[in-house]
């Protein structure tokens, strides 16, 4: 294979010096740590009422084996949660003491076997293969797509990095990156997300390899799992709702951080169903950072966890077909009509149809970094030294002490995870980079909807998509309107506009056209040979507008003069 290429050189030269290195080298330990973390947490929260936590546990466990088996479960799942009801009814028998004791060892039996099932290891020869692999998988791709001829697929023409581009705060974050943990919190909008984050921090930011969230679905391939299980991915198992299992994953989040185990995880706790950037975020796995925090200082450290919001930017999503049905349906419930499923046997025919798409010279993938905080959602400097909002340096020590010992208090922390919450949330739209098909998709679905003031959403879904039509003139009418007041915000850093979106308004439509229609049979926006500009697809335009949805870009647009100037046009086709 080819040598591999970084554009910025590498922190650290020893892979062995990598932080996920030493966890994969040191797995048993972790397990061990875990289990005791785990266990001492429910034992303080709960007291006397495990046995009521265990009979739930394997109640609910129970029920997931008999209704939602998976292929990578264990084998002996049905037996063994068989056998912790039987041992748990009998302990009901035994004097206080010994069904305390009893209790006390389901519970490490239960840990343990999530434990063991949650982490994952790494090891530094399938990183070396997978890196090298993804390269040349991607450079091939690359040119054979991009030239649109099969004869290429040799050939390094084209860059692999022309098509991921990593923007922001690169050098401050690598930087950054020996003084504290670093913790990525993307968006989330695709399964391929963790797969080209994790290459953009290797491969153009020379960034150590990153432990990140793997569902456990995706172990149901022998040869994904394998894998996967030596790359850092710890499992999780979105079937188990239960408090045990929560725990671990949360307890297993703070402990990579106190280990200096650098990890991304998407705060969203899923794909985003709308298409829209994240406004609610998952506290569980938030609260693991200001956790882990806590006991850094606890032991005497003053090495930080720090946050970086990651905001990512594509032309077209593979599943967005699939996404934005999941969101109608459970928005619209019976005004939706979940059109009938098709046979997923040709889901690696649509992946491959994606990737050559998203490499082909039309379209790229961007990666914001965004300014890093600290675990309270302070701005931190190059040396990890924390600024409050009017630039005063603070020490984060002092949040988390009482009479001058570092303490818990849940109340208090459950204030700092809101506000972290928060301060992500303000940076994926301040960070957010605007491309020309976010921008063409919001203004023609607007210009759909004034249209038909009288509709909601879901009447708009049951138009005949050959019935509507926009002039390509009030088009750009609109997206001149919205380009105003995209440079303002720019301008007062609460966005980030792609350079092709400051060209002329007809210019960014044809751009955004050809590309949000790369990969979709169904074009969500096109352009007829009279040069009006139409959709086939309500919810995938739906979809792509809902992009720029949160700015409230739709009240900068003088609606009643552009649909004055138009009122005569009665038919675009």
């Amino acid at each position: 294979m080819a040598k591999y290429k970084f554009v910025h050189k590498p922190i650290y030269k020893d892979m062995n010096d990598w932080p996920i290195s030493q966890m994969g080298k040191n797995r048993k330990k972790y397990v061990k740590e875990l289990e005791e973390m785990v266990f001492e947490r429910i034992k303080a929260r709960k007291g006397d009422r495990i046995g009521r936590l265990l009979a739930q546990t394997i109640y609910k466990e129970r029920i997931r084996v008999k209704e939602e088996p998976w292929k990578v479960d264990p084998k002996d799942d049905p037996v063994f949660w068989r056998k912790l009801q039987k041992r748990l009814a009998e302990e009901i028998d035994l004097d206080n003491q010994d069904a305390i004791d009893e209790n006390d060892c389901i519970l490490k039996e239960i840990i343990h076997r999530y434990s063991e099932e949650i982490i994952g290891s790494f090891r530094n020869k399938t990183f070396r293969f997978a890196r090298k692999f993804l390269t040349v998988v991607f450079n091939r791709l690359l040119n054979t797509a991009a030239n649109r001829n099969i004869q290429r697929v040799y050939g390094t023409k084209h860059k692999l990095h022309d098509r991921m581009r990593a923007y922001g705060e690169i050098e401050k974050l690598r930087t950054l990156f020996p003084k504290g943990n670093i913790v990525i919190v993307p968006t989330h909008f695709s399964n391929l997300d963790s797969v080209l984050i994790g290459y953009v921090l290797d491969s153009i930011l020379g960034l150590p390899a990153f432990s990140y969230g793997a569902g456990l679905n995706l172990y149901n391939s022998g040869f994904a799992a394998r894998y996967m299980n030596y790359l850092g991915a710890y499992r999780v198992d979105r079937r188990k709702k239960n408090i045990v299992y929560l725990e671990t994953l949360k307890a297993l989040s703070s402990l990579l951080n106190q280990k200096g185990v650098n990890n991304i995880f998407f705060p969203g706790g899923t794909r985003s169903r709308s298409g829209s950037i994240e406004d609610q975020l998952k506290l569980g796995l938030l609260g693991s950072i200001i956790d882990a925090q806590r006991e850094l200082l606890k032991q005497g450290s003053d090495r930080k966890v720090i946050i970086v919001p990651v905001t990512l930017s594509y032309h077209f999503v593979l599943e967005a077909k699939h996404l934005i049905y999941q969101h109608l349906k459970k928005t619209g419930k019976e005004n939706f009509l979940l059109p009938s499923k098709k046979d997923d046997s040709k889901k690696k025919k649509r992946i491959m149809k994606f990737l050559w798409e998203f490499f082909s010279d039309t379209s790229e993938i961007i990666i914001s970094i965004g300014r890093p905080m600290d675990a309270l959602g302070n701005f931190v400097d190059d040396n990890a030294v924390s600024y409050d909002r009017f630039g005063k340096e603070v020490n984060i020590r002092d949040y988390f002490e009482k009479d001058g010992i570092v303490s818990t208090d849940k109340q208090r922390e459950s204030v700092y995870t809101k506000q972290l919450a928060e301060r992500i949330v303000r940076r994926f739209h301040k960070e957010n980079i605007v491309l020309t098909s976010h921008l063409t998709a919001f203004a023609a679905y607007n210009i759909l909807k004034r249209k038909h003031a009288n509709l909601d959403l879901f009447a708009l879904m049951r138009i005949p998509t050959e019935d509507i039509n926009f002039p390509i003139d009030m088009v750009v009418d609109v997206v001149a309107q919205l380009q105003s007041r995209l440079v303002e915000m720019e301008e007062n850093k609460d966005i980030i506009l792609a350079e092709d979106v400051k060209k002329a308004p007809l210019a960014v439509i044809q751009d955004g056209v050809v590309k949000v229609g790369k990969f979709h049979i169904k074009k969500p926006l096109a352009i007829n040979k009279k040069g009006a500009l139409y959709s086939r697809d309500f919810a995938l335009l739906y979809y792509y507008h809902n992009r720029m949805q949160g700015y409230e870009l739709e009240k900068h647009v003088d609606w009643e003069g552009i649909f004055a100037k138009y009122a005569d046009i009665h038919d675009y086709s």
